[in-house]
Order: structure tokens, then C-alpha cells, then sequence
């Protein structure tokens, strides 16, 4: 699992209304809650191949009602040191997804995707890809 505060889109996620940010342990620990059902929001990064990357950034740019025919039983394995990276953090009972897909390029990751957030039925669609 990855520190939330370490990801990319954290200022996305930190605008975001739908999410509470609160601080502990002498505000060395931070939380990330979902406000409407009250469930933390864990982070994970993950690194993919060219081909796996390219079919989630597809997928990524798929309208969000068609989301679920596009996801199929598409299951992306993550490798070390992949071309792309994925920022993902989902609710703990999947009512909430966020992401942000990264390549690799010019000795970094670069965004290739703005950040995208889901809801509902679309959130538990992507949470199925992990």
C-alpha cells in the first residue's frame, strides 16, 4: 500500500469534496475518508507493460456508462520497473475510485490521464481490475 500524501494526484484528491482528509499521531499519519459512506480510501500504486498500460488508458478513456463492457475480464498484472504507472485509491467498500495513469518518459513518470474519479457502480467496475 502506498502513503496517500505521496501520490501525484493527492492535490486532486485533497479538492475533492467528496473526500475528508484528517490527521493523526501527532499529524505524522494521514487519512483519506469517502464522506458519503464513511469508508477510508486506501492507496496502491502499480506498474504495467506497454501493451497493459495502453488497454487501461483505453479503458480510461471509455465513456462511464460503457465502463463495464469495456473492463470484460480484463485483469492487468503488474510488473517491475513497468512503462506505465497506475495511482489508484479505492474506498474500502468500493463506492469511491480515483485514478491516475502515468508512462514513463524522459527519465520520469508523466501523466497521460488527467484524475479521473468514480462512483457507485463505476467505481466497483474499476475496483474489479484489482
Amino acid at each position: 500500500m502506498a502513503n496517500i500524501k505521496n501520490l501525484q494526484m493527492w492535490n486532486d484528491i485533497c479538492k475533492d469534496s467528496r473526500v475528508s482528509i484528517s490527521k493523526s499521531f501527532f499529524g505524522l499519519r494521514t487519512t483519506a475518508t469517502y464522506v458519503p459512506t464513511n469508508s477510508v480510501i486506501n492507496a496502491h500504486t502499480f506498474e504495467y507493460s506497454p501493451e497493459e498500460g495502453r488497454r487501461l488508458r483505453d479503458i480510461l478513456e471509455t465513456p462511464v456508462e460503457d465502463l463495464s463492457s469495456a473492463i470484460k475480464d480484463f485483469h492487468p498484472k503488474a510488473i517491475a520497473n513497468g512503462n506505465y504507472m497506475l495511482e489508484v485509491c479505492l474506498s474500502r467498500d468500493g463506492q469511491f475510485a480515483a485514478l491516475l495513469l502515468k508512462q514513463f518518459s524522459r527519465m520520469n513518470y508523466e501523466p497521460v490521464t488527467k484524475t479521473l474519479f468514480f462512483e457507485g457502480d463505476a467505481a466497483k467496475a474499476i475496483s474489479q481490475l484489482f
